[in-house]
């Protein structure tokens, strides 16, 4: 895991400008912002220039606490990071960054996201009211920046995916790239996420000059977009145009917007190009809060507008009037932050949803990390949960999970204080990697009033990853409460499909799986999987199935598993069962979780269990790893320097490729450390444990100053693979990549 964000030294400057912006920016209009803007950048530019005159007046000498300046050719941890000139995009620069790779996006488009309705355009969004969500933190680039992973357990993240259709990362530079965890964990999803090409303030005004200077200018900056959202894996941009243009410049402006529409739309099937509601037909830059004749000929030639968000209450009616059979592909902006919106943001942000849910249009919430940023109480967990509670009972949950088998969640947020492998606790280091989220649970802001209190928690056991479902309260004996967990849009086949959930509990409380199923004729049919009968409530079910109980390979963990056969069925819901039973196999598996560090001495009617993950897959599906020696793993950027008592710093990549050059998918890559050493005064060989260094979400991975032992003549890097299903391969049967340590040296190889 890597380094936690802060502030550079050395940026000062820049960061006074974002957060004067950021802190006037509830209070005051665009206007006025654009004004305050300029006049602060005018004397923080006078100032460093009489600051320069004053100090290049005097003898220079070399600061040897000043950092070097950022070079993306060189070897360093990971980052993801914006291309900031229109030289740099012409010249394909980023494509020679040592962190190019890094930042590919593991993960494709996942198999639900184009609805099964039809579409209403060419990017195949579903032909409905879509939400959008634009992410704007500080500049973006925090935490999520770590590309491997960071070190911020309290990192931003957002878990309310089943509310969203289309994600877009936001940033004041001219092209923002999203990082690929957020690429990653909306895919999973089934989310479209979208980069911002954005032009503003007198530098974009110069800029536009040399983009927009002829046809060929045009299209030749849109493919090289293109060529950025392919080669990375996201699905298209966000245009924002925030200058005034001569009217002349506007015939180029169409072709740019055109041309990058058309080519994503034939580079990748579903993408989607959005136009952001700035500069007019006419040149001007001035904002129409609604779509009319002055944005319109932009809206044509792409797949929506991203209007702003000053609208005042018919405006949304109005353009979906302008947009007649395209009222979906307009998104009313909502600024979470507040400034002149409408409803005012925040906490009443319900307010304008409610008003574009009745004029049946699109939303796009600007920075909804308004609730972390302003540290809202009583937490960010608690409130973020409020606050996107408040979007739910608005907009309503207008998407399923997933509708292609097999299904894995272990509930990660993607962030945590420990890392677990089938039970296993291989880390117990604080982290964020947002790529490593599993599908999340469609968990309601809870109910004071239920017996049980149902949560997502980050620091109490897990069975993989960082998280679990936990159910605490009360609970009588004879009695059980449900709670759903999941939508979901399996249809189901003649061959069974297999499911297997782990669980951990306290005493005798009990937890199993209800599974909602609709036919094509809508007929619901319930059935209850369970580790024990249930005469007592079983009438309630369709059909009670009781499922093989093992004791996990950790102690503390069952794990259920269970065949169902519903031909030609649809699996809708999956709802987690809370009961108690006292028969004899019950109080087995108490044993087994006896020894857990969650266990508490509790009464008759406390009741605890933890849900650690849950697999659904066809019964012949089974994880294909290809073996070991199918992969060529290679090493470069080696980079040896001595440390103290005797001890080697290693810094090197490693990348693995299969030698048939298939593209298999894996969910992602676990990386493991073997040192091995001499037994002292013999010359056999002592292997130390396996050390998880971290996980990988492309296909290579960087090791940052590792830390060699005196005496230690061999470093073993297993690459174990992941599968869809949640399975693990073995890690005796893993690639790996074997490296002598050699005497001491400085050295380093490219």
């Amino acid at each position: 895991m890597q380094h936690q964000n802060s502030k550079p030294k050395g940026q000062g400057w820049c960061w006074m400008m974002i957060m004067i912006p950021r802190l006037l920016r509830v209070y005051i209009n665009r206007r006025i912002l654009i004004t305050i803007r300029n006049i602060i950048r005018f004397i923080l530019t006078t100032l460093q220039t009489l600051y320069l005159f004053v100090t290049m007046s005097k003898p220079s000498s070399s600061d040897p606490l000043q950092p070097p300046l950022f070079d993306p050719k060189q070897p360093s941890v990971p980052i993801s990071y914006p291309i900031k000139t229109l030289e740099d995009l012409k010249t394909r620069s980023y494509f020679n960054s040592f962190h190019y790779p890094f930042n590919i996006a593991l993960l494709p488009m996942s198999h639900h996201a184009a609805s099964s309705s039809s579409s209403s355009s060419s990017s195949s969004l579903p032909n409905r009211r879509r939400l959008l969500v634009c992410h704007d933190m500080a500049g973006g680039y925090l935490d999520d920046k770590w590309v491997q992973g960071g070190t911020n357990p309290d990192a931003y993240a957002i878990w309310h995916w089943h509310l969203i259709d289309v994600f877009v990362y936001f940033s004041h530079s001219l092209v923002t790239i999203p990082p690929p965890c957020w690429t990653n964990t909306a895919h999973r999803h089934g989310v479209k996420v979208l980069g911002t090409f954005i032009i503003e303030w007198d530098e974009g005004r110069a800029a536009c000059d040399v983009l927009l200077s002829t046809k060929e200018s045009a299209q030749m900056y849109a493919e090289r977009l293109v060529e950025l959202a392919v080669t990375l894996g996201f699905d298209g941009w966000l245009i924002n145009m925030e200058v005034n243009l001569d009217r002349g410049q506007i015939p180029n402006l169409k072709e740019f917007v055109d041309h990058l529409s058309s080519l994503m739309h034939s580079s990748v099937p579903g993408s989607v190009v959005l136009w952001y509601d700035s500069v007019t037909v006419d040149g001007d830059l001035n904002w129409q809060d609604q779509l009319n004749y002055y944005n319109k000929p932009f809206f044509d030639i792409c797949d929506g507008i991203f209007v702003n968000y000053t609208w005042k209450e018919n405006y949304p009616s109005l353009s979906a009037a302008v947009a007649s059979d395209r009222r979906f592909d307009v998104y009313m902006g909502i600024d979470v932050f507040g400034r002149n919106t409408y409803g005012g943001g925040q906490w009443n942000v319900n307010v304008a949803l409610d008003v574009l849910r009745k004029d049946d249009v699109s939303a796009a919430i600007f920075a909804p990390g308004w609730v972390y940023e302003t540290k809202q109480p009583p937490d960010f967990e608690t409130a973020n949960n409020s606050w996107w509670d408040l979007v739910e009972k608005s907009w309503g949950v207008l998407r399923k999970h997933p509708g292609v088998l097999p299904f894995y969640t272990n509930f990660d947020q993607g962030r945590g204080y420990h890392i677990s492998m089938d039970g296993d606790l291989v880390s117990d280091a604080t982290w964020c990697n947002i790529s490593c989220q599993g599908f999340q649970p469609h968990l309601n802001f809870a109910d004071s009033t239920n017996p049980i209190q149902v949560f997502t928690d980050l620091k109490g056991s897990s069975y993989s990853g960082g998280g679990n479902i936990t159910f605490k309260g009360s609970l009588e004996e004879h009695a059980h409460f449900e709670k759903k967990i999941f939508e979901t849009e399996f249809v189901l086949s003649e061959l069974p499909i297999h499911l297997t959930y782990s669980v951990k509990s306290d005493g005798n409380s009990s937890l199993g799986l209800k599974l909602a199923f609709t036919s094509t004729t809508n007929k619901r049919e319930y059935i209850l999987l369970a580790s024990q009968p249930l005469n007592n409530f079983s009438g309630n079910f369709s059909k009670a199935i009781m499922t093989d109980g093992n004791k996990g390979p950790s102690p503390g963990w069952v794990i259920n598993q269970g065949t169902i056969t519903m031909n030609g069925y649809t699996l809708a819901e999956i709802h987690a069962v809370c009961y108690r039973c006292d028969s004899p196999t019950n109080k087995l598996r108490w044993l087994y979780s006896s020894d857990s560090s969650d266990s508490t001495s509790a009464s008759t009617s406390d009741y605890f269990a933890i849900l650690g993950h849950i697999s659904i897959q066809t019964l012949e599906y089974k994880s294909d790893f290809p073996v070991a020696s199918s992969w060529q793993v290679d090493t470069k950027y080696m980079k040896w320097t001595p440390g103290p008592q005797g001890s080697k710093i290693l810094s090197l990549q490693i990348s693995w490729e299969l030698k048939d050059g298939k593209n298999h998918q894996f969910r992602s890559y676990n990386v493991y450390l073997v040192k091995s050493s001499k037994q002292e005064g013999t010359s056999s060989r002592l292997e130390h444990v396996k050390e998880y260094l971290g996980v990988a979400q492309a296909k290579c991975y960087y090791v940052s100053e590792l830390k060699v032992p005196s005496g230690t003549y061999s470093l073993k890097f297993i690459i174990q693979v992941c599968g869809d299903d949640g399975t693990l391969q073995e890690l005796d049967e893993s690639p790996y990549y074997e490296l002598a340590v050699e005497g001491p040296q400085i050295s380093i190889t490219m």
